[in-house]
Order: structure tokens, then sequence, then C-alpha cells
């Protein structure tokens, strides 16, 4: 029983690293800013470059002891350390490290920097060192100030951006900040009295309802063959050679009874008697009245 139980847990634990392991594929380097001059500072004030990763799953991500990297004969140049809960990455969210070699500062500052001027390639490994989860070349061609961002979170294509209005720089957001919904509009461009929308609705509930209906009756049906059998049960007789008399419903059977009931004058019988027991309890000064007087009586 012990050897079963030992197999059933390292099975566990075995499929639990195979998940993480898979879901860790969907790491993304996300944003890099090479020579930060006004943009997002770190937590001790300081304008650092900084590595953007995102979660493109739908669910949390666990990115501990994974590696960052700026050299692919090192691949285990940055460990992210354990017992860090914010290395715990919600679903389709970001996080950033920063690349100012200080690791003592904390679990996101890394162990390596990023030399503007010149190509910067950074990649992820896995916990083991040789599996390359995500790796981008940050061109050379960067200026003071602008980031390489994916067009899209978790895209494959990447674009060189400014901080303008049209390529603005998003650290730990979104990479396309959406302000409309596309669906809205299109059901406002194709449906502009909205009578699509309505028809779509009201069938919707009419489906419903509909379902709810189909529901009752196969409740009700269920029912009526589980009272055929009860008396198919009492009786002897075989289920299919009952039928249901049309004065046996519920509403009938009800009736009768309360007609009884009071014809009969039936009631619960109660008895009238009442019983007080003494409870017996040990002598205490503090329940002892003659503590609580306030003068002592006159005799």
């Amino acid at each position: 029983m012990i050897k079963k139980l030992s197999l059933a847990i390292v099975a566990s634990v075995l499929v639990a690293m195979g998940a993480q392991a898979q879901s860790r594929s969907a790491l993304r380097i996300n944003e890099v800013m090479v020579e930060n001059t006004n943009s997002v500072i770190d937590d001790y004030g300081n304008y650092t470059a900084w590595v953007e990763l995102f979660n493109a799953n739908f669910a949390p991500l666990e990115i501990s002891s994974v590696y960052l990297t700026t050299d692919s004969l090192q691949p285990k140049m940055y460990p992210v350390p354990l017992g860090d809960v914010n290395t715990r990455i919600p679903k389709r969210q970001h996080v950033i490290f920063w690349a100012d070699n200080e690791p003592n500062k904390g679990t996101f500052h890394t162990s390596f920097v990023l030399v503007p001027g010149q190509d910067n390639w950074i990649g992820i490994y896995d916990a083991d060192g040789k599996t390359l989860i995500d790796q981008v070349l940050v061109p050379a061609s960067l200026k003071a100030g602008e980031s390489y961002a994916r067009v899209e979170d978790a895209a494959d294509k990447w674009e060189v951006r400014t901080g303008g209005q049209e390529d603005y720089i998003t650290p730990s957001s979104a990479n396309r900040i959406k302000d409309t919904n596309d669906k809205v509009e299109m059901f406002a461009e194709k449906d502009s009295l909205g009578a699509g929308i309505t028809i779509m609705a009201m069938g919707i509930v009419f489906t419903a309802l509909l379902v709810l209906c189909l529901a009752f009756y196969a409740i009700g049906e269920i029912g009526k063959y589980s009272a055929r059998l009860n008396k198919a049960k009492a009786t002897g007789a075989n289920v299919a050679d009952i039928t249901r008399d049309e004065n046996d419903s519920g509403e009938q059977i009800a009736a009768v009874i309360m007609a009884l009931h009071e014809h009969f004058n039936a009631h619960d019988q109660e008895s009238n008697l009442l019983t007080i027991r003494k409870i017996k309890r040990a002598y205490s000064p503090w329940s002892s009245k003659i503590y609580n007087l306030r003068q002592l009586p006159r005799h």
C-alpha cells in the first residue's frame, strides 16, 4: 500500500513538473529598453535598462529557477531565485527585470547589463539550463529612450518604439492598448438599428425557455415512471401493465387526505404533563447573594 502511494505521489509530481515545463514554453521576451533615459524607474529610483517578460498562458506561471542571459555560451548567467512570491506571473500579465548587474538589490535585478550601440542578444532558458524558451536580438541602431517591442503581446513581429503617440513605450502593460471593442464597432457598423442583436437576444431567451420546458417535462415523466414502479412493487404487477388512473393525480390525492383529516379531526397527541428537573450545583461564593448586598439587613 505504501509503495503504491509513493508511486502515485511521484507520478503526480512528474505530471505537475511536466505541466509546468509545458506552460513555461509560453514565456516570452516582450519588450526591451537598452538605454533608459526617461522611461520607468526601478525600485531604487534609477533609470536602468530593462527586459519585460510576458506570460502568454491563460493561467498563472511560476518563473523561478529559469535563467536570463545575454550569452548563449553561458545559459545560466542569471538564475531567477526561488522563494519570491512576485515570480508568479498572473495570466496574460508582465514582469520587468532590471539589467543593472546588481543582483544583490533583489530578485528582479540581473547579473548582466545591456550595452548601448551594439547588438544585444537576450535569451531565456528553462530550469535545466539547456532548453531555450525564447530569445531576441536587440539591434544596435536602437537609440537612447527607445524600446524594442513586439507589435502585440507574444506576437512574432518586432518594432522600434520611440515613445510617441503612435508607438508608445509600454513597460509592465500590453504592447497594444485597445481603447475600443472591435466586436462592438462591428455591430454598430453592420447593425446600426439594433435589429440583429435584438433578434439574437430574443432567440437566446426563447431557446433557454424551451430547454427549461423540456427539462421540466422530462422530470415529470421520470416522476410518473417512478410512481408506476412503486405501484408495481406494491401490487406485484408488471410496470408495463400499470396504467395511470384518471383519479390518481396528486391534486386529488391531496384533497382526499385533507378531507379525511378535517372529518376525523385528527391532530397530534401531546402530553399535558410538565416535568421540572432540579439541578444540584456546588456552592460558590461568586453566586452567593449575600455578597451582593450593599448593607446588612436588619433583624
